[in-house]
């Protein structure tokens, strides 16, 4: 990781200027880069603050696990979703204090759940009798969230085909909990990543909320959480809602909570998405099948898998090249033919050394980029960083 100073502007579209600003930073540093701009986050999490007030917000980590994304946030007042010991790893070395942390994954190894505990998380998510069996000898150390599933197939990645209990078994999990002891302290759900609308969070929230006031003298009272997971959309192509039109009728079903239930939402995507541009140089070309192929130094095994594991379409932009546009092909580094971005872009012919950058690449590209083949993943490059978080993210290296 390091921090540049030029200003970068992950917006869609690509200006001059920016094009020069990535030119230079690719010829300094080499390629693949991500260049991480910590601005856009603050201004991704201010949006939706405001769009949902009175919601507390959990960063969900996994999304772009850096120092410099978890530093940004814990200034700003954000909390911090968790899903493994790595993760509470990164809140120590960040000095994020135990506090603003839940451990969310419903299934966790009990090594997990020690590493969690030991750190001082204390709130964690369940969905099965297995898990909630497994939660019962730390029972005086924790608490539980229970979560509830609403299948989601519209969603790009439907995350309650594998986690989540069915709303009506709700009320065993609880009688199950009761007997050992354990305190529920509300209910969870997610509706899905990068959803089309808020239609599913809308009906999940409404259906809580007849759970909630169903059970609601259940354990002296003590259900008094809601969190509404995440989902919030990445205006990938420039033509998704606005933040707040999106979250118009979910505030409107909050509306219809008791005053004293808390809501949480664990937001990943959308305050990263916007925030990083990849840069990967063209190392090769040829002609097959009558389309010029360019393969680049970053593909599907790198910061692009999200193309084949959510269907994801970054915008894909060259920084350079000549001539009318043909419909070609880019190809990542790897010897597998799978590694292949897409078959049928308009590009000018390009040449070795050319740059193409890949817009709205902050979520799920760092955190899931393999070294398959022995390539490097991309460098991380940090602009925008406070001098607070400056110190914090060089503390957390010296360590």
């Amino acid at each position: 990781m390091e921090e540049i100073s030029e200003a970068v502007n992950t917006a869609p579209g690509v200006n001059a200027l920016q094009a020069g600003v990535w030119t230079r930073l690719a010829k300094r540093h080499g390629t693949p880069l991500l260049v991480l701009n910590v601005r856009q986050v603050r201004l991704q999490y201010q949006r939706l603050s405001d769009a949902l007030p009175g919601v507390q917000l959990y960063y969900a980590v996994k999304a772009f696990p850096h120092p410099a994304v978890i530093t940004t946030l814990a200034e700003l007042g954000c909390n911090f979703d968790l899903a493994s010991s790595g993760e509470v790893q990164l809140m120590r070395d960040a000095r994020v204090e135990a506090g603003r942390c839940l451990h969310t994954h419903p299934i966790k190894s009990d090594r997990e759940i020690r590493a969690a505990l030991a750190f001082g998380c204390t709130t964690f998510v369940a969905d099965n009798p297995v898990e909630i069996r497994k939660l019962a000898q730390y029972r005086n150390k924790l608490n539980i969230l229970l979560r509830v599933s609403f299948p989601n197939p519209g969603a790009r990645c439907d995350l309650s085909k594998k986690f989540g209990c069915a709303p009506a078994d709700v009320g065993s999990l609880l009688e199950l909990a009761a007997s050992l002891k354990l305190k529920v302290t509300g209910m969870s759900f997610h509706a899905g990543s990068q959803v089309p609308g808020p239609e599913m969070h809308v009906h999940a929230i409404n259906q809580c909320i007849q759970l909630l006031e169903t059970y609601r003298e259940w354990g002296k009272g003590s259900l008094r959480t809601l969190d509404i997971g995440g989902g919030f959309p990445a205006d990938y192509d420039g033509q998704g809602p606005d933040i707040d039109d999106f979250c118009k009728p979910m505030r409107e079903a909050l509306a219809g909570l008791p005053t004293d239930i808390r809501v949480i939402a664990e937001p990943g995507r959308f305050l990263v998405a916007a925030a990083a541009t990849a840069l990967a140089s063209v190392i090769g070309c040829a002609e097959r099948g009558g389309k010029p192929w360019y393969y680049l130094d970053d593909g599907i095994f790198g910061s692009y898998n999200g193309i084949v594991t959510e269907n994801a379409r970054y915008p894909l932009v060259p920084l350079s090249g000549e001539g009318e546009l043909r419909s070609s092909v880019l190809a990542g580094p790897t010897c597998d033919s799978f590694d292949v971005l897409t078959e049928d872009l308009q590009l000018p012919t390009l040449k070795v050394g050319d740059l193409v950058a890949g817009l709205f690449m902050g979520a799920y590209t760092y955190s899931t980029a393999t070294n398959f083949n022995g390539l490097p993943t991309a460098r991380v490059l940090v602009q925008g960083l406070s001098d607070l978080a400056r110190r914090k993210v060089s503390g957390a290296r010296s360590r």
